[in-house]
C-alpha cells in the first residue's frame, strides 16, 4: 500500500472517530474533569491527578453517553438538529472554559490541603501534565470500551438472524458483560492480588538485623518462648524487639519500672486462628501476663503492623507494670485486605479475644489486670467485633481505644449515626458520653467534668482519614462529614459531587498513611498519650509526666509497613 493510500486511510479513520463523538457526552466528561480537580481529603501528586482526570472524564463521558443512549433506544423526542448543535456547542464552550478555569485553581486548592496539614506549599500543580496525563487515559480507557462495544455489536448482528435487533443487543451486551467481568475478575485481578500476596509474604518473612533474636528473646524475658523466632513475621519482631525497657522508662519517670511484657503469634503460628490464638495465650500465661497491673489485646492491622505510638507510651503511663498480646491474621495492607479478606481481622480479632476473656474472667477480680482493647484500622474493626456487650454484661472489661475505624466498621458507623443532634460526624459526642467518646487531634468534644461509666471506649478519629469516610455511598449522596462546619484538617473548599467525591476519596484511600503524623490515617503518640489517659487512668501519672513522655516523643515518626 502507497503511502498516499495510507495517508487516506489513516484520515478517513480519524475523521469518523472525530464524528463519533457525542459533543453534550464530552461536555458532561469535561464537567467531571473539573469537578475531580477540586480538593478531597488528601494532597495529590500530577501523576495521580491526571490519572483521576482522565476516569473521571470518561466517566462522565460513558454516563451522558449511556443516558443519551437510553434516550433514543426509547424512541423519545429529541431536539432538532439545529438546535441540538448549538446546545451541544455552547456546552462544549462553557466546559471548555471552565477547564481552564479549574486548572488554573488547582494550586490554591493542592495548597488548602497542606497548609491544613502543616505541609509546605507548592508552587505549581502542573496542569499541563496533568491535562496530558488526563488526556492519555481517557484515549486509552475510551479505546478499550469502543472495542468492548465492537464485540457486543458484532456478536448482536450475530444473534440478529434468530431474534428481533434490539433484543439481540440487550442479550448480546449481558452476555458479554458477564464474560468479561468473569475475565477480568478471575484471570487478571486474581492473578495480580496473587502476585500482590507472594510480594508482601516475603516482606512479612524478611528478617531485619537490627531486630536481633536476642534482643527479643531478652524481651519475652525467657529463651523458651512457645512462639518460634522463625514464626513470628517481620512486624511482629520489630513488635517485641523494640519498645521502651524499664530502664528507658525509670529515665523518664524517675519511678522504678518493670520492663513490659509483649506476645506476639506470627502468621505461621497454628493452622488456624483459634490455635494461634491458644498458643499466644499459653506464651502470656508462661511471661506472667496476668499479674500484670494492665493487659491490652491488641489487633494489628493488615500487614501485622502495631503501631509503636500507641503501643510504647502507653508502657510509660503504668511504669512498665503491663502486658500486651497480638497474633497476626494477615501481611497484607489494610485497604487491600479490606477488599480481599474484610472479615479476617473480626475472626482473629475474636479469637484471640475469647482466649484471653475467658483465662480473666476465672480469675479473681481484685488481683486480675484490668483488661483493655486497642486495633488501629482493620485492628480497629477486628477488636470492635471483640466488644460484644451481650458477653461483656456479667463481667465487662475495662475499656478500648480504637484509631482510624474503617469504614466496614459497623459499630463505629452507628454510634456517629446515632450522634447528638448538633454534633459534627468528625467529633460526635455519643449519649452522655459515659461509654463512648470520640477524640482527635484537638482532643475530645466531651465536657472534661463529664464522668466515665465502667467501661472507658476512645476513637480516635481524623476528619481527614479516607479509610474512615470512604463510603460507596459518596457516589449518590452528600456525607454528614461534608456538611455544615468541616473538620479542622480538611480543606475549606472541598465539595460534595455525584460520582466524583466517590472517586476522589476512592484515590484518597491507599494514599491514607502519606500524610503527615497526626493526619489522614497516621495517629500521632500524642493523641495516643491523650486517648490512654482518659481511658486506662494511670494512678500514679501526674501532668508534668504528660509533658514529659509527649516532648520524648515530639519527633518520633514511625513508618507503617
Amino acid at each position: 500500500m502507497s503511502l498516499y493510500k495510507i495517508r487516506l486511510v489513516m484520515t478517513e479513520w480519524l475523521s469518523r472517530l472525530l464524528a463519533s463523538f457525542s459533543v453534550a457526552s464530552t461536555a458532561l466528561g469535561l464537567f467531571f474533569f473539573c469537578s475531580s480537580l477540586t480538593p478531597s481529603l488528601l494532597p495529590r501528586p500530577p501523576i495521580l491527578q491526571g490519572l483521576l482526570g482522565g476516569i473521571s472524564l470518561i466517566v462522565g463521558y460513558a454516563i451522558a453517553k449511556t443516558l443519551l443512549g437510553i434516550w433514543r433506544f426509547m424512541q423519545l423526542r429529541e431536539l432538532g438538529e439545529t438546535n441540538a448543535r448549538h446546545v451541544s456547542m455552547g456546552l462544549l464552550g462553557v466546559m471548555s472554559l471552565l477547564s481552564i478555569l479549574t486548572l488554573s485553581r488547582m494550586t490554591v486548592w493542592q495548597n488548602s490541603i497542606r497548609d491544613r496539614m502543616q505541609m509546605p506549599p507548592i508552587d505549581s500543580s502542573y496542569p499541563l501534565s496533568v491535562s496530558a496525563t488526563s488526556i492519555i487515559v481517557a484515549i486509552l480507557l475510551l479505546l478499550v470500551a469502543r472495542a468492548v462495544w465492537f464485540l457486543v455489536r458484532s456478536f448482536a448482528n450475530w444473534l440478529g438472524r434468530i431474534m428481533p435487533p434490539r433484543v439481540a443487543l440487550v442479550v448480546s451486551s449481558v452476555i458479554l458483560s458477564i464474560l468479561i467481568f468473569n475475565l477480568v475478575n478471575g484471570l487478571i485481578v486474581k492473578t495480580a492480588l496473587h502476585a500482590i500476596d507472594e510480594a508482601f509474604a516475603a516482606i512479612d518473612e524478611a528478617t531485619d538485623d537490627e531486630h536481633s533474636q536476642s534482643r527479643a528473646l531478652a524481651s519475652l524475658g525467657s529463651s523458651d518462648s512457645l512462639v518460634p523466632w522463625n514464626e513470628i513475621g517481620k512486624n511482629g519482631k520489630v513488635f517485641v524487639a523494640d519498645g521502651p525497657t524499664a530502664d528507658d522508662i525509670s529515665e523518664l519517670t524517675g519511678r522504678s519500672a518493670k520492663s513490659p511484657i509483649r506476645v506476639y503469634a506470627g502468621y505461621n503460628t497454628g493452622d488456624s486462628l483459634e490455635q494461634r490464638a491458644k498458643v499466644a495465650l499459653d506464651e502470656l500465661i508462661r511471661l506472667g501476663g496476668f499479674d500484670r497491673e494492665v493487659l491490652i489485646v491488641a489487633t494489628p492491622t493488615g500487614t501485622g503492623w502495631l503501631d509503636p505510638s500507641a503501643v510504647d507510651p502507653l508502657e510509660y503511663l503504668h511504669d512498665g507494670d503491663i502486658a500486651t498480646v497480638s497474633i497476626q491474621y494477615s501481611y497484607l495492607p489494610s485497604w487491600l485486605t479490606i477488599m480481599v479478606e474484610p472479615d479476617r481481622s473480626r475472626l482473629a480479632a475474636k479469637a484471640l479475644f475469647r482466649q484471653v476473656y475467658s483465662h480473666w474472667t476465672a480469675l479473681q477480680k481484685d488481683s486480675r489486670p484490668k483488661l483493655y482493647l486497642f486495633g488501629l484500622s482493620l485492628g480497629s474493626l477486628g477488636s470492635e467485633a471483640a466488644l460484644d456487650f451481650y458477653n461483656l454484661i456479667g463481667d465487662p472489661i475495662d475499656g478500648a481505644v480504637l484509631s482510624g475505624p474503617p469504614f466496614p466498621s459497623t459499630m463505629w458507623t452507628e454510634l456517629v449515626r446515632s450522634r447528638k443532634p448538633g454534633t459534627p460526624a468528625w467529633l460526635p459526642e455519643f449519649r452522655d458520653s459515659e461509654l463512648v467518646r470520640f477524640m482527635n487531634r484537638d482532643g475530645t468534644a466531651t465536657s472534661v467534668d463529664t464522668d466515665w461509666g465502667i467501661m472507658r471506649i476512645i476513637y480516635l478519629q481524623h476528619g481527614s482519614d479516607p479509610m474512615a469516610w470512604f463510603s460507596p455511598s459518596l457516589a449518590w449522596s452528600e456525607p454528614d462529614w461534608l456538611k455544615g462546619e468541616k473538620a479542622p484538617d480538611v480543606s475549606p473548599y472541598f465539595r460534595w459531587f455525584p460520582v466524583i467525591t466517590f472517586l476522589q476519596v476512592g484515590f484518597d484511600v491507599p494514599m491514607a498513611t502519606t500524610a503527615p503524623l497526626g493526619y489522614a490515617h497516621n495517629y500521632s503518640p500524642a493523641e495516643y498519650i491523650d486517648a490512654w489517659i482518659e481511658v486506662t487512668a494511670p494512678i500514679s501519672w501526674t501532668k508534668e509526666d504528660t509533658k514529659s513522655l509527649k516532648a520524648a516523643y515530639a519527633d518520633f515518626n514511625p513508618s507503617p509497613i
